[in-house]
C-alpha cells in the first residue's frame, strides 16, 4: 500500500507540476535560443519585466512593514478588535482577486466615487501603475502577516516580558529579542508575498487597462502575445516566471529548514537569538528554561547587548 500511494503521489505530480514545467521551457525554446532571447529584450516585454519589478519592490515592503506590526500586535497584546483585525487581515483570501481589482475601478475610476476629483487634480489611479500597486498590495498583503502571526503566539510572551523587566526598552525588546525569534518565518513570509506580487493577474489585469508596453505587468504580457499566437514569444516571458517559481521553492524550502530547526532547539541558543516553542513549555522543564532565558538576558543587558 505505501509503493502503491507513493506511486500514485509521482505520477500526480509528474503529471500536474513537471510536465506542464517542462512544456513552458520547450514551447520557449521551440525556435531557438536567438529567438528566445530577443523575445526577452523586445520594449514591451522588457516595459513588462520593469513594471512587475517596480510593483513588487513598492508591495512587498509595505506588506512587510504592516504584516510585523499586525502580528506583533495580535500575538503579543490582548486588546479589544483583535478578533476583528485577525479577520480583516484574512480578507483578501477569501475576496476574488478580479472584484479586488473592481473595487479599485469603483473608487478611483472617471465614474467612481473619487474619480471627478481625482481628473480635477490630475491624478491618474486607474490605468496607471498606482492602481496596479493598490491591486497588488490588496492581495498580497495578508502573507506575511498570517506567517507570523501562528509564529509568534507559539513562542509566546516571557521572554519579551523578560526583557523588559531587566530594563530593555520596547525598541530594544523588538529588536533583540521579537524579530531575530522570527527572522526565520519572516523570510518565510516575504518570499510568498514576492511571488504572489510578481505573478498576480486578475486585479491587476482589471485596472491596468491593458496599454502595451506602459501598464502591462508580465503575466498580463504572457496573455497578450499568446492571444496574438505568439506561442513562443509568450512562453518565453513565461519562462521566466516559472524560473521565479522555481527560485522560490527553493527559497521557501530553505526557510522552512531553518524554522524547524530553530523550533526544534530546547534551549541551547540564548532567548534573544533564536525562537522557540519548545522552550516555553510549561512544568519544571519551562521553568529552567525560563532562569536560563532570564539569565541569558540579563549577561547580555550587562555586556550591552540589549
Amino acid at each position: 500500500m505505501r509503493w502503491l500511494l507513493t506511486g500514485i503521489a509521482l505520477a500526480f505530480l509528474a503529471l500536474f507540476l513537471v510536465v506542464p514545467l517542462v512544456a513552458v521551457f520547450w514551447q520557449a525554446l521551440s525556435k531557438g535560443i536567438g529567438f528566445y532571447f530577443e523575445s526577452l529584450a523586445d520594449p514591451d516585454a522588457l516595459a513588462a519585466i520593469k513594471l512587475t519589478l517596480i510593483t513588487a519592490a513598492i508591495a512587498v515592503p509595505l506588506n512587510l512593514a504592516f504584516g510585523l506590526a499586525a502580528s506583533w500586535t495580535i500575538a503579543k497584546f490582548e486588546f479589544r478588535g483583535k478578533a476583528l483585525l485577525t479577520t480583516l487581515i484574512d480578507l483578501p483570501f477569501s475576496v476574488s482577486p478580479v472584484i479586488s481589482g473592481l473595487i479599485y475601478v469603483l473608487l478611483f475610476g472617471a465614474q467612481g466615487w473619487l474619480g471627478p476629483w481625482l481628473a480635477d487634480h490630475n491624478v491618474q489611479i486607474i490605468f496607471a501603475v498606482p492602481g496596479i500597486v493598490l491591486a497588488t498590495i490588496f492581495v498580497t498583503f495578508p502573507f506575511v502577516a498570517r506567517e507570523l502571526i501562528p509564529l509568534m503566539q507559539a513562542q509566546g510572551t516571557d521572554e519579551e516580558e523578560a526583557a523588559h523587566v531587566l530594563g530593555a526598552s520596547g525598541w530594544q525588546m523588538f529588536r533583540r529579542v521579537t524579530l531575530p525569534n522570527i527572522r526565520w518565518g519572516l523570510l518565510y513570509g516575504v518570499i510568498l508575498c514576492n511571488a504572489r506580487a510578481m505573478g498576480e493577474f486578475g486585479a491587476v489585469s482589471v485596472v491596468s487597462g491593458h496599454i502595451r508596453g506602459q501598464t502591462d505587468t508580465m503575466p498580463l504580457h504572457v496573455e497578450i502575445l499568446y492571444n496574438e499566437y505568439n506561442f513562443a514569444a509568450a512562453f518565453a516571458v513565461a519562462s521566466l516566471l516559472a524560473l521565479l517559481a522555481l527560485v522560490t521553492l527553493g527559497l521557501k524550502l530553505l526557510a522552512e529548514r531553518h524554522l524547524s530547526a530553530e523550533l526544534r532547539d530546547t534551549g541551547d541558543v540564548p532567548a534573544f537569538a533564536g525562537p522557540p516553542a519548545a522552550r516555553s513549555a510549561s512544568g519544571p522543564q519551562g521553568a529552567v528554561n525560563s532562569q536560563q532565558h532570564a539569565g541569558a538576558l540579563r549577561r547580555a543587558l550587562e555586556q550591552g547587548e540589549v
